[in-house]
């Protein structure tokens, strides 16, 4: 297990991440709603070292809503929402960006039953998907945005080395995206 996260900033100064998630799971727990958190926390949780500038969670789509109106009476402006994703940034640097991706159905039950639970901010034990399926969010915004796709395809071929991974379901999310020669790219590279 990796060792647990040490100060995880953005800039040094900026964004809070042990007291943002302490804010954002509170609240979440409260409602009784699945969550994990994804992105390069949840990457540093698995061992890559890496700077990240927001926090990233994925949740169950039927708590969208409220979280959204939790979110902004805490003075968070909501900068996008669609039904898969919103995103939310604070004039308080400390409480900085956060970033929600939604899911329902069987994708959220299999994802939230495959979480695992590790060292994240402030030395809190965090739900973090497998890396399996952190591929597949992480292939799915770069077919999304192909600005991502070259930090996306670091992250993937971090996650590829994970102990235990299942490289053939990662290669199924490169199929099912059409993204299958950047699958085999890597593949090259391991």
């Amino acid at each position: 297990m990796p060792a647990p996260l040490r100060g995880v900033q953005c800039r040094g100064d900026l964004l809070n991440f042990g007291a943002v998630l302490g804010v954002v799971s509170a609240f979440l727990d409260e409602q009784g709603c699945r969550y994990a958190v994804i992105g390069g926390v949840a990457l540093i949780s698995y061992g890559l070292p890496r700077t990240t500038v927001d926090l990233d969670f994925v949740v169950e789509s039927s708590i969208q809503d409220d979280l959204i109106a939790f979110l902004e009476a805490r003075g968070y402006e909501t900068l996008g929402r669609s039904k898969g994703y919103s995103t939310h940034t604070h004039t308080d640097a400390v409480w900085g960006r956060l970033d929600f991706v939604y899911i329902g159905g069987d994708t959220s039950r299999k994802l939230f039953d495959g979480c695992r639970f590790l060292p994240g901010p402030g030395g809190r034990e965090v739900a973090v998907p497998s890396p399996e399926h952190l591929a597949a969010l992480k292939v799915t915004a770069m077919k999304n945005d192909p600005t991502r796709l070259f930090q996306d395809l670091a992250d993937i071929r971090f996650l590829l080395t994970v102990p235990g991974v299942d490289r053939r379901q990662i290669e199924d999310y490169f199929v099912r995206q059409g993204l299958k020669d950047r699958f085999d790219e890597l593949e090259k590279t391991l």
